[in-house]
């Protein structure tokens, strides 16, 4: 693997981290195409996890980043009772592995831990997350993000800015 993209990759990564924590929505949602795929799908078993988000249950299904975008538009409303106030967090990435694949695309795994605080509560989430990675101008667009929650014994609300 090319150092330079390996750098690059896990420079936009550690970007979107920041965007996230700092709550830069505008910033954030342009790292997504905008036929972006946002998918969190729900452990079925222990060790087996649902697949097809249009025929089982998903923890969080965008089918395009529209479905992003109108979640940022409610938490902008503060009408938003789970997200009312809203947590601080610190999104980490780390073992950031890349496969290129046609066209130019690159295939991004990683592992990501995210801590937050709300409300007098510290709480974690962390898990394994795969990326669809498309050149745009100078830099790379999402064009679809598989998270995998690994705590997902969930005592308190789940949004895509916890991921």
């Amino acid at each position: 693997m090319n150092p330079q993209l390996q750098y690059q990759i896990e420079q936009f990564f550690y970007r979107k981290s920041e965007l996230c924590d700092a709550q830069d929505w505008d910033a954030y949602i342009k790292l997504f195409d905008e036929q972006s795929e946002f998918h969190l799908p729900q452990w079925d078993s222990e060790h087996v996890y649902t697949r097809d988000p249009k025929r089982e249950m998903s923890l969080i299904y965008y089918p395009n980043r529209s479905g992003l975008e109108d979640r940022v538009f409610r938490l902008r409303t503060g009408k938003s009772a789970s997200s009312t106030p809203m947590p601080r967090t610190l999104h980490m990435v780390n073992n950031v592995r890349i496969g290129e694949l046609e066209g130019g695309d690159l295939e991004v795994r990683l592992n990501w831990h995210t801590l937050f605080y709300r409300l007098a509560t510290s709480e974690q989430f962390y898990g394994l997350a795969t990326y669809r990675l498309k050149p745009h101008e100078d830099s790379w667009v999402i064009a679809r993000k598989h998270v995998l929650l690994l705590n997902d014994t969930i005592n308190s609300v789940l949004d895509f800015y916890h991921l």
